[in-house]
């Protein structure tokens, strides 16, 4: 069941009008969502789901005005629960330390609004300041770090971008005799089609990732994954062109058009991170309680 709306313990999403000629912001908001009908954006104005830049509901006549700032709250009427379960590993001050199960997204996106790790900690944790320091992956589980404090997320914040911060995954493919490990692969990743699917092309190096073997089993084996840099689905991407694509990936090398199967994980595991406090100069260290099964 979906939670009563609270706007203290919810993340809003916000547009800035665009120019044109609509006489109020519901013409407005209807020719640019054009996914979104009419009757919806009346009853999200009626229940005092779009704000306006202070904060306070707005009503669905108010005159359109270019560049006027305004707040709304995404809803997916009838969302499907989603059968698995989070863990919170830490918590303090400033920072929170979250097990993500596979299947579960980290924000907001397409289908998914309140079956999120973002919306279930606000809730559990009654904190609607968590901002995701990084993102992994709705089919990859493990390790996701969230600010917990406006004050002091910049200074995490920097921590990725920097590169001040050692990321560790685990993945479960076919073995690659052909290889010599440990190996770095470097590559240019560009997005395709569709959209959200990334792909290898000529170019300068955006992407690298330092891939060793863990274990054996017979036909596939144990990876660690380090990666270099942050590119969308770059673990994946770069095991599938090395020639062993991650275990039940629906999305490299082919995409699948499949329904989620909850037996069929992606074995992709975000297994540790590290890092210098940016606050305290303290090396911190957080590894995941999750596992990936042969």
């Amino acid at each position: 069941m979906t939670p009563p709306f609270d706007p203290a313990r919810q993340q809003a999403s916000t547009v800035c009008l665009p120019p044109g000629n609509w006489a109020t912001v519901l013409d407005c908001l209807c020719d640019h969502f054009k996914a979104i009908d009419r009757a919806q954006w009346l009853d999200r104005f009626a229940r005092g789901r779009v704000l306006d830049a202070q904060g306070q509901a707005i009503p669905a006549e108010l005159a359109y005005r270019r560049g006027m700032r305004l707040h709304y709250f995404r809803e997916v009427p009838n969302e499907r629960p989603i059968p698995v379960q989070e863990a919170v590993l830490h918590e303090d001050e400033h920072l929170v330390v979250a097990d993500k199960p596979h299947f579960l997204p980290v924000t907001p996106t397409g289908e998914y609004v309140e079956q999120t790790l973002l919306r279930r900690l606000i809730r559990r944790l009654d904190n609607p300041h968590l901002v995701p320091l990084h993102r992994i992956d709705r089919h990859t589980a493990g390790l996701v770090l969230f600010s917990a404090n406006p004050q002091t997320r910049s200074a995490y914040q920097r921590l990725f971008p920097e590169r001040r911060i050692d990321k560790r995954y685990q993945a479960i493919a076919a073995a690659m005799p052909q290889h010599e490990f440990p190996l770095v692969h470097k590559s240019r990743l560009v997005h395709g089609e569709p959209f959200f699917r990334m792909h290898e092309v000529e170019g300068a190096d955006n992407s690298e990732t330092f891939a060793q073997v863990l274990e054996t089993q017979g036909d596939l084996w144990r990876y660690g994954l380090s990666p270099v840099t942050g590119k969308t689905h770059q673990l994946r991407v770069h095991m599938a062109a090395l020639g062993a694509a991650i275990c039940n990936d629906p999305f490299y090398p082919e995409l699948l058009q499949v329904e989620d199967d909850y037996q069929k994980p992606l074995k992709l595991l975000a297994q540790s991170l590290r890092f210098d406090d940016p606050l305290t100069g303290e090396e911190r260290y957080f590894e995941t309680r999750l596992r990936l099964d042969w």
